[in-house]
Formats: C-alpha cells, structure tokens, sequence
C-alpha cells in the first residue's frame, strides 16, 4: 500500500507520533506531554496539533491517510474506547477513536499497547516471516501479547496475555493483585528495585533515605552491568522467573518464539540468559528445545510501526467498503 499513515503511541506522561511512509519507515516523529487532566478534548487537541506538525515532514501532494493509535488497557478495541487504565486516570471512558476520527476526518484506530508492539515486532522486527510468538513487555508490570498464525489472539473476553500472573510459587511473595508468587513478583522493575532493597537490609547495609526515591529496575540492571555482584544475583533471579513463565507458556501455548521489550529488558543477556538456562528445567525437552529468546531490536519504534500497519488494515478494509 503506498500510503502514508500515522502511528501514535499514547502514555500516561507523553505521546510519542510518528509519520511513516510507504516503506513502513518513521521518517518524522515527535514526543509530547500528555497532560491527561485536560480531559479527552484536550488530548485529542494536543494530537491534532502535532498531526499538522507531522504533515510538515510529507512529499509535496502526500497526505495522511490513516491513523493508528495504542494507549495502556483496559481498552474496548471493537468500540474504539477507554476504559479505566490505570495510567490514565483523566481519559477515563473516554471515546478516543471517535474523537480522533472526528477531528482529524481521518479513519482511527484504536488497540492496546502490548498488541500493537507486538504487531510491530512481527511485521517488521524479528517477527518477521514467523507463524506466531509471544511479546513480552518486561517494566513497570509484566504482559504478552499472543499471535497465533498471524492474527492476535485476545481470548474470549479480550484479556489474554496476562502472563506476568503465572503462579510460579503458590507461598511466594505478595504480588500487587492480591495473589502471591506471581512471575511479576520477582521480574517487573518495581520488584527489582524492592528485591535488591531487602537484599542490602538482609546484609545490614542500606541506601540513604534520599537515594531510595532513584532505585528503578533499571538502575539495578546497570548496577549488574558494571559488576555489582549483589545486583547481579537480583538480575539472575529475575531471569529465571522469566525463564520459568516462558517455559510454562511454551507448554501451554507451543510456540516457539519469544520476544522481551520494555524498560527492563534494555538489560539484555543479563535477563535472558538466565531465562534461556531455566526454560529447559520447566518444559518438557521436545519444547524448551525449540524455545527461543530474543530481546526486541525495534526499541520504541515498535509501537509506532505497529499503529502504522493497524492503520494500513483499517485504511484497506474503509476502500474496500
């Protein structure tokens, strides 16, 4: 499809836009604040003020012809709505598809984060020219998205893919959504920072009060880079959480591939190499065989390229009607 379109990607703090052209490249973007307490109006003001911004950037004769946009869940794909995402509190029920398409008089569409990232790296990341594979988004929470031979698979009610609440110890620890020994528990960022905290009490040692407000996942991660053997035994920890709920997946679901993003996962080999080792102890041989994991290389274009070919599928199915 020689078209051009836009992806956007919608967040609880920013919006990052991008122009992507025939060839399924970014050729343009632009990051800007959400500012969610001005209300669906103002956010869909916002966006169509930098779509003007992005049209700057368009071959003389070119125009947008289509819009994909992905914003946190809980989400209704079907209507185009948000529902109550946590992440944003002030788009609450928000119809965001319609808005847009209104304002832009463009077609929109609407989908998940997670299932647009996914449909990103599996259209034009290491995805590409597989049957299926799992996405799994590894930062502030743990997720996945499924393809099945090349369609998402959603479940019956929209909600499959919440594998960051496999039960990988039924007396673990407590995990946020009142279960305990969820893979979460030991694998999202905030548990990272929080292990590594209750490693250095357990030694008698401790960060100074002002110091524990900058502890992320991610911080603990480059900590294990640089040698920190205390960080690095967290990281291993947290690999083989991973590598245990792949391994589960991989006996569930019988895919092959598995592909870790989000802010966690820029740690690399630190996290998945302890997953590689792990998945063969959870998964019958003739599986964890055939497993592998891979960290995502299209980084934060992949939500971007993903919105852009939902809008290329929306654009084709409104020439088609």
């Amino acid at each position: 499809m020689s078209e051009w379109v836009a992806g956007v990607d919608l967040g609880g703090t920013k919006i990052e836009m991008g122009l992507v052209d025939p060839q399924n490249r970014i050729v343009s973007r632009l990051r800007v604040p959400t500012d969610q307490h001005e209300g669906p109006e103002g956010v869909v003001e916002r966006i169509a003020q930098n779509m003007t911004r992005l049209k700057g950037a368009l071959p003389v004769g070119q125009r947008i012809a289509a819009m994909g946009i992905c914003s946190p869940g809980p989400l209704d794909h079907q209507t185009g709505t948000l529902m109550d995402p946590p992440n944003l509190p002030g788009l609450h029920h928000a119809p965001l598809r319609q808005m847009l398409a209104e304002r832009l008089d463009l077609p929109v569409i609407l989908e998940h984060d997670a299932k647009v990232t996914a449909l990103g790296v599996f259209h034009y990341g290491v995805g590409r020219g597989q049957r299926s594979m799992v996405y799994i988004v590894v930062g502030t929470g743990v997720g996945a998205a499924i393809i099945v031979d090349g369609q998402l698979y959603r479940g019956e009610h929209n909600f499959a893919g919440e594998a960051g609440h496999i039960t990988l110890d039924r007396n673990g620890e407590a995990c946020h959504c009142g279960s305990r020994g969820c893979a979460e528990a030991y694998l999202s960022g905030p548990s990272l920072a929080r292990r590594y905290q209750q490693a250095l009490e357990r030694l008698g040692e401790g960060l100074p009060d002002g110091d524990q407000q900058h502890v992320t996942g991610e911080w603990v991660a480059q900590l294990a880079s640089q040698g920190d053997a205390l960080a690095g035994a967290v990281m291993v920890d947290a690999g083989e959480a991973l590598g245990a709920m792949i391994a589960s997946m991989a006996m569930i679901l019988n895919i092959d591939l598995y592909v870790v993003g989000g802010s966690v996962a820029k740690a690399g080999d630190l996290l998945l190499e302890p997953a590689r080792r792990t998945v063969p102890q959870y998964s019958f041989q003739s599986v964890s065989s055939q497993v592998r994991i891979v960290a995502t290389e299209l980084g934060d274009d992949g939500p971007v390229l993903g919105c852009g070919w939902l809008a290329r599928q929306i654009l084709s199915k409104h020439q088609e009607d």
